[in-house]
C-alpha cells in the first residue's frame, strides 16, 4: 500500500514506531509517549526511547505553561524554524532566538565567550519567565545553570544539545538543577540531540497542549 498523504504517512509512521517500541520491550509512561514517539519520528533513532529523561510531571507542567502563551527561547534559528507555527498560534506563543542579535555578538566578543551563553543572558533580561529549548549548545545550558544560581528561574528547560565537549556534563548538571529547584525539564542524556530533536519535543508539547497530536487536527489530509 502506498502512503501519499501527509496525515496517512504520519499516522503510519507512529504506528510503526509504537510497534517497534513494544517489540523492544519499551513502554514509556502515557504522558511521555507522544514526546518519545515524535523524537523517534524526527530521527529514526530508537536510542531516544531510553535516553529521554523527564522530571516529575514535566509534560503536564510544560503544556500548562504553553497554554498561558509563555514565550519560548531557543539557542538556534534552526530549532526556531522547526517549531510549528500553527501550533504556536493556538495559544499565542512566540519563539525567540538571540544568537544573531548584534548585542549578543558584541558581548560574546568582549567577554571571550560563546554567543550561546550570552544569548541566554540576554533572554533572561528580556523575559523574567520563559521556556528554554536548547538543541545545540551545551554552553547555553551552562549559562542557564549559572543564571539560576544567581536567582533567575526559567519556567522550564528542554536540554538536548549534541556533541562531544561539555555535552554530557551540561545535561547532567542542568537536570540536577531542575530537580532541585522543581523546574520542569526534558533532557536527552548522553551525546545525542540537536536542533531537530529540540523542535520535535517542542512540537509534541504544543500538539499535546492543543489536542493536535492527530495530524487531521492540524488541518492535514
Amino acid at each position: 500500500m502506498k502512503h501519499t498523504t501527509p496525515s496517512d504517512i504520519e499516522r503510519t509512521s507512529m504506528e510503526i514506531i509504537s510497534a517497534e517500541l513494544e517489540a523492544r520491550g519499551i513502554d514509556p509512561p502515557p504522558e511521555n509517549a507522544p514526546i518519545v514517539r515524535r523524537v523517534i519520528h524526527a530521527t529514526a533513532d530508537f536510542d531516544y526511547a531510553r535516553s529521554l529523561t523527564f522530571t516529575p510531571c514535566a509534560v503536564e507542567r510544560f503544556t500548562a505553561l504553553l497554554k498561558t502563551g509563555i514565550p519560548i527561547v531557543t539557542d538556534t534559528n534552526m530549532a526556531k524554524a522547526g517549531i510549528s507555527s500553527a501550533a504556536l498560534s493556538r495559544w499565542g506563543n512566540e519563539v525567540f532566538c538571540f544568537m544573531s542579535d548584534p548585542e549578543t555578538a558584541r558581548a560574546a566578543a568582549d567577554g571571550k565567550t560563546t554567543r550561546a551563553s550570552v544569548s541566554m543572558q540576554l533572554a533572561a533580561r528580556r523575559f523574567p519567565n520563559a521556556l528554554f529549548v536548547i538543541g545545540n549548545a551545551p554552553t547555553a545550558l551552562m549559562a542557564l545553570s549559572a543564571l539560576a544560581a544567581q536567582g533567575y528561574r526559567p519556567a522550564g528547560i528542554v536540554g538536548v544539545p549534541v556533541g562531544f565537549v561539555n555535552v554530557v556534563e551540561s545535561k547532567e548538571e542542568t537536570l540536577k538543577l531542575c530537580q532541585s529547584l522543581e523546574i520542569p525539564g526534558i533532557f536527552a542524556m548522553g551525546r545525542k540531540g540537536g536542533s531537530t530533536v529540540a523542535a520535535a519535543i517542542c512540537n509534541a508539547l504544543l500538539y499535546t497542549a492543543s489536542d493536535m497530536l492527530d495530524p487531521s487536527r492540524r488541518g492535514w489530509h
